[in-house]
């Protein structure tokens, strides 16, 4: 007889992951599949370890800089490129025994293959054909393997990978998805990124702080084509004074490889064409979810533009199956799908008060120099909703912790609508912002008003002032400008 749970989870990502742990919390006999890793990209090839590198490039930057704060280094400061990738590699296997760790204390079963949808409330699990770009860790024991397994409530969370344009297949040696850009055996001497979203961007960011020469080409009219017009223009600035060279408006139209490196014909948006010259390439151009192979036609999942369609709270069209994460549609980020995953299981187990996410208070965060920040609408989809709004901005060269961090180019820009004070929108460039937009993702879910935001005390001297102090802008207050 078929093995059968309360839940099964087909992946073990950040959504994945935190589904099965949310549901032994609640009570449900749980199983995770897993056909090639535990905690999925985001863990092993994705959030966690890219930050690693990116905080290499930190340090290096911070070193190469050394007599702006009135020290001297002796000797050449250069990368080690085992050593940065080695720590990187270090933490992606920490976090992915972690996981295996957390399976264990909460009693959720691992069965190790692929899984594909038999009928609703089945599958079945056959030997997996994956082979992991490098092994992560050994196998978790006492795990279970081929067969058929049931369940009442089916989540699929099987995340998604890199997008490939035609003619522009990433080959692994001189085009370069996010996986070989992270394991580099050697600095190239020149490297062109196309595409300037999270990931690109942030590459873009690593290799030049590690002194590649880097090209970035870019569709868009702007860098970071999702965020705010401002908070790009800022950026682009920054990355420019930074040696990067940047092509908006502009397509990577054909690839041709030589013995070691690739030549890319760029069209520019004047119709004319440049041909760019490169060791490395690295195709950043989006990712698609994993939506193949799982039986989905079988049992008549209805999917749009290649994401599985789902409501609020994760329920697809068949009943008993459900779909977090990258799978289930955009944002297609780790922490979108961890909330994806906590209100799917609570309404599973039938929790009252659950609520469906709101995709408009969904921060989003990009790890470059400087770091990016946002959540909620642009200046430009406020407008285009036909919003009556207040907009407030500050700059980080007049805060004085930003000044004395020699970290002062930076701006925070706060959207309000005009009639109810309500708090819309909220971008930030410039250092630690990503550890500062929480500030104001809380402040949107209370639903505080600008008046609740400047009877808020904050601690001086601090960064996090130019958040109040853009707010008082937006309202014609602003004290330190």
């Amino acid at each position: 007889m078929a093995q059968s749970y309360d839940v099964i989870v087909i992946g073990s990502g950040p959504g994945g992951y935190i589904a099965a742990i949310r549901a032994s919390q609640l009570g449900l006999k749980v199983a995770v599949v897993e056909r090639e890793h535990l905690a999925g990209i985001c863990s092993n090839w994705g959030c966690i370890p890219t930050k690693a590198l990116l905080r290499s490039a930190d340090v290096m930057h911070t070193a190469t800089h050394a007599k702006d704060y009135g020290l001297t280094l002796e000797g050449t400061i250069k990368p080690d490129v085992k050593a940065i990738v080695d720590r990187s590699r270090g933490i992606a296997h920490r976090m992915n025994n972690g996981v295996g760790f957390l399976f264990k204390k909460n009693k959720v079963d691992i069965i190790w293959g692929e899984a594909k949808l038999s009928k609703p409330g089945e599958i079945v699990v056959s030997k997996t054909t994956k082979k992991p770009v490098e092994p992560i860790g050994p196998i978790p024991k006492n795990t279970l393997g081929e067969g058929t397994y049931t369940a009442k409530h089916i989540i699929i969370a099987t995340g998604a990978r890199p997008r490939a344009l035609p003619g522009i297949e990433p080959d692994g040696k001189l085009i370069w998805t996010y996986f070989e850009a992270m394991k580099p055996e050697e600095m190239p001497k020149s490297l062109l990124v196309m595409g300037s979203g999270a990931i690109g961007i942030e590459f873009a960011s690593f290799y030049r702080t590690m002194g590649v020469e880097v090209t970035v080409v870019e569709i868009m009219s702007q860098v970071m084509p999702v965020e705010d017009a401002d908070i790009s223009a800022l950026a682009k600035k920054q990355f420019e004074r930074q040696g990067m060279k940047i092509l908006l408006e502009a397509k990577v139209a054909k690839v041709v490889k030589g013995a070691n490196s690739v030549t890319a014909t760029i069209e520019l948006k004047d119709g004319k064409t440049q041909e760019i010259t490169a060791d490395r390439m690295i195709s950043a151009v989006g990712v698609q979810a994993n939506i193949e192979g799982i039986g989905l036609e079988a049992v008549g999942v209805k999917t749009d533009r290649g994401f599985i369609v789902i409501d609020g709270y994760g329920k697809t069209n068949v009943p008993g199956l459900y779909a977090i994460g990258d799978v289930a549609g955009p944002p297609l980020l780790a922490h979108k799908a961890e909330h994806e995953a906590v209100i799917c299981v609570e309404k599973i187990a039938g929790l009252p008060n659950v609520h469906p996410i709101d995709k408009l208070k969904i921060p989003g965060c990009t790890y470059c120099n400087p770091q990016v920040a946002s959540v909620g609408l642009t200046e430009a989809k406020a407008k285009a909703e036909g919003r009556d709004i207040r907009v407030g901005r500050f700059p980080f060269v007049a805060n004085g912790k930003a000044i004395a961090l020699g970290e002062d180019q930076g701006l925070v820009k706060t959207i309000f609508d005009k009639k109810t004070g309500e708090l819309i929108g909220a971008h930030m460039v410039g250092a630690e912002v990503t550890e500062l937009i929480q500030g104001f993702v809380v402040a949107m879910n209370l639903e505080t008003t600008e008046e609740e935001l400047m009877h808020t005390i904050f601690p001086h001297p601090t960064i996090s002032e130019t958040m109040k102090e853009s707010v008082l802008d937006a309202y014609g207050r602003a004290l330190n400008a």
